[in-house]
Formats: structure tokens, sequence, C-alpha cells
């Protein structure tokens, strides 16, 4: 099936609403970075049709924004590049820094990594309390006026957070997790975002592979593996989740000759202007994507899967763990 489209307020063309998602490309907390592959993947994408790429600069502390940058080589006017801001480092440990200093150190570092004169969506990846928010808007607001940034975002705010940016500079997108098994954005941020026109960046649409079908009681993770201090992967939880994916699978399979991951991206796509951001660092990753295109769920779909999962998880849990100091 042809690759869906939607309109992202300040970015010149539609994009596509399967994104690319680059944390793992980075290497760090995803067991280390192997480029070859990486760029393998990025070109293997743009030839399925995705036309965002979304990335960061604490992605392998600015490995993953090289790489984005060296794949799209004789291609950036073809592709819409989603990178944040607001992370700093020290000894490989991230913390929240959203002052307008680091800001302007941030962007010109990542144009530079990108190979590219702008950026088509900036997002302050976490608010950070120690800087006020009129001050991290302001000084975007003036990168948007300055032509570097095309469109802003903004990455794990709550409304309250939102509504005090975009009374200082204009809101495009907002980028939280959001899966079959985690859903608090259903409660508030979604419904905002859909009545002020934002596009929604679902990152984490696989829930860490969880939902990819491929998952085994034995799956061993690394210590440089996110998912080794993802309390979904540790017992009892990692059963009770696996449990889910085996029933959601079963149902893919009978009701639409789908596989359970088609039907976790589809059902993000059918929850509002929703764009999901496909994780992969392998060309393999991304097989599959055609598959999550060209149908849509019904209400009964929709409420079989709701049981599916209280069936089989007791014991749910958020991606709270993700969270860097200073929140």
């Amino acid at each position: 099936m042809p690759m869906e489209n939607i309109a992202v307020s300040g970015i010149p063309f539609p994009v596509s609403r399967i994104a690319l998602g680059t944390w793992a490309i980075g290497g760090w907390m995803w067991g280390g970075a192997d480029d070859r592959q990486a760029i393998a993947t990025i070109h293997e994408a743009l030839d399925l049709g995705i036309s965002l790429i979304d990335t960061a600069p604490v992605y392998g502390f600015g490995h993953s924004e090289e790489v984005v940058g060296q794949a799209l080589d004789g291609r950036r006017d073809k592709v819409a590049i989603a990178t944040k801001v607001g992370l700093d480092w020290k000894d490989g440990k991230p913390f929240r820094n959203c002052s307008a200093a680091r800001i302007r150190q941030e962007i010109e570092d990542s144009l530079r990594r990108l190979r590219t004169d702008r950026i088509d969506l900036y997002q302050i990846h976490w608010p950070d309390p120690s800087v006020p928010l009129d001050e991290t808007a302001r000084v975007l607001e003036d990168l948007h006026r300055e032509g570097k940034v095309l469109a802003l975002g903004v990455s794990n705010f709550s409304v309250a957070q939102m509504e005090q940016f975009s009374a200082v500079a204009p809101l495009a997108a907002v980028q939280p997790p959001y899966n079959l098994f985690e859903r608090a954005i259903e409660a508030d941020i979604l419904p905002w975002s859909v009545e002020h026109g934002l596009a929604v960046l679902a990152y984490g649409p696989l829930c860490r592979g969880l939902l990819s079908g491929k998952m085994k009681a034995d799956s061993h993770f690394g210590n440089d593996d996110l998912r080794s201090a993802d309390p979904k992967f540790q017992a009892p939880r990692f059963a009770q989740y696996l449990a889910a994916v085996a029933a959601l699978e079963a149902f893919a399979k009978e009701r639409f000759g789908r596989s359970v991951l088609a039907l976790a991206i589809r059902w993000v796509l059918d929850q509002g202007p929703t764009i999901a951001l496909w994780g992969a660092r392998k060309p393999e990753q991304i097989a599959g994507i055609d598959q999550a295109c060209g149908w849509t769920l019904s209400a009964d779909d929709k409420a079989e899967i709701d049981r599916i999962l209280a069936a089989h998880i007791t014991d749910p849990v958020g991606p709270e763990f993700m969270a860097p100091p200073g929140g």
C-alpha cells in the first residue's frame, strides 16, 4: 500500500505518517552502533516512502545526527528532518539544559552534523524546570524567524507547558510516548493537540520492540540496552506483556491477515493526527511498513484490542523510567 501523508504546520510539504526513529542508530543505550547498517536502513526507509526522519543530539551524543546527515547527502530536499534540543551531557550522562546559550550552541552543532542549513522540525526534548519556559520559547522563536528552523515542537510536555510555550512561539507538533501499552496521553495531551491542530509524533509505537512480535521469554538485554532498565521487560511483567502480544498477534492474523506489528502501527495511526516513529537500525527492521497503511480499525476492533489488553496485563507500567535527571 502507498504511504500515508500528513501536513505539519511550517513544513512545506506533507510528510509520511510513518517516520524513521533513529535513537538506536546512535548506538548509546542500544548496544553500540553500526554505521554501514544504519545508512542502509535510512536509504531503505526513503525507498519505502518515508519522508520524515526523527533524531536528536543525545542519541549517541551526536552520532545519530552525523549518520543521518551522511545518509541524506544528495537526498536532503526530499526529506524533512526532525531533531531536538535541550539535553546536555557530561561523562556520557544526559541532563536537561534549555538555556538560551545551550540552544544557540545546539542549533549550530546540529546543523553541522546534519549537513543542512535548516531544521524542518525543532523540538524541545524534555522540559527543563531550571529555566523559565518563556526564555526557551523566545530563543526558539528567534531561530524560527531566522529561518534556521521551519517548525517548532515539544516532546514529553504537559498540556499546561504546551499552553505556556504556545503563548510565546508557534507550536506545530508534540512528541509523547504512545503505543498500545502506554496510553496516558489520551486523557489530555492527545485531545488538546487535536483541538489546536498539532501533529502528534508518537514515539515508541512498538514499545521498544515488545509489539514487533519477535520478543521471546528468554530474550536477553545487555547492560548497554535501554530495555534492561525497562520494567516491562522484567519479571513478572514481561510475561504479561508477551502474553498480550501473542493474543494480539492471533487477533491480527485472524481478523486482518496481518502481523501484530502492522496492527500496532495501524492502531497509533487511527488515533488522530498521529505520526508513528518507527525505530530501526537494520534494513530488515523496517520490512512490512506498507502493511500498516491503507486500512483502518473499526470501533469493534478497538474494543476487542482493549479486552485483550485488560485480560493479560494486570500490572501495567508506563515509560517514566526514561526521564532524564532534572524533571
